[in-house]
């Protein structure tokens, strides 16, 4: 779908803020963006594909940035990468309906607006208790399941997990987020070109704007702040756009 240069301009800006929001907190922004598109009425294939590219990108420069800053711990991360990177392919290739997409695409919003407005503290005993393997393995198989069809890198399911059960630091789980996000999302879309799910437009202008949203997001997040009422408007608008889609759903 073409969108005129006032609307892409409006895009624009607002991926600039949701890549520089979610980035600060590990995040590539995929359900941000989707939000976004979704209020526009863009194609669903073109929609979820353009933001795992843009997730793929800010994911990576949110890593580089929280590795330079020594949280990433590969001990932490690769148990879940284990059953959610084949799972995300799969998803990647399920042709879902438009109804059944709009009503996956709300529940994850919905999740991501949760994770955004209410704020997950660490526990203190943090590396006192470690995941077990099975739960590592589920927890991976679900989260990487759901992300592909939908079009995230599942950080918003994923971070949560690990900051409730005390398993990381708030810089680590972001750490962690950030690998598992790319290595995913990139499964997602390889599941769609297989499958001829693949499919973008100018994406272009979106992409730059989220490339300078998260090189802001991932410098402040990582060394000195995590804007935590901003993500909590974030959260809200995420509120009104999944409720959007429940609605022209039905």
């Amino acid at each position: 779908m073409e969108l005129s240069f006032s609307t892409t301009l409006l895009v624009c800006s607002v991926f600039f803020v949701v890549a520089g929001l979610y980035s600060s907190v590990g995040h590539g922004g995929a359900s941000g963006y989707l939000a976004v598109l979704s209020l526009f009425a863009v194609a669903q294939k073109e929609m979820s594909t353009t933001a795992l590219i843009l997730n793929i990108v800010v994911a990576s420069i949110a890593f580089v940035f929280y590795v330079r800053a020594g949280h990433f711990s590969w001990n932490l991360t690769f148990p879940f990468l284990f059953s959610s990177i084949p799972l995300a392919f799969v998803g990647g290739l399920v042709d879902v309906s438009t109804q059944s997409y709009a009503i996956l695409l709300a529940a994850a919003l919905l999740f991501a607006s949760y994770r955004l407005i209410i704020h997950i503290e660490a526990k203190e005993k943090t590396f006192q208790t470690s995941p077990s393997m099975m739960i590592t393995l589920l927890a991976g198989a679900v989260i990487g399941l759901v992300s592909g069809i939908v079009g995230v890198g599942g950080g918003i399911f994923l971070s949560p997990l690990i900051l409730l059960m005390g398993w990381a630091t708030a810089k680590q789980t972001s750490a962690t987020s950030a690998f598992f996000i790319v290595v995913n999302s990139i499964a997602g879309l390889l599941g769609r070109q297989l499958e001829g799910n693949f499919v973008v437009g100018n994406f272009l202008p979106f992409l730059f704007a989220a490339i300078l949203g998260g090189v802001v997001g991932s410098q402040l997040g990582a060394t000195i702040f995590s804007s935590l009422w901003l993500r909590r408007i974030l959260g809200f608008v995420l509120i009104i756009a999944a409720f959007k889609l429940i609605l022209i759903s039905f």
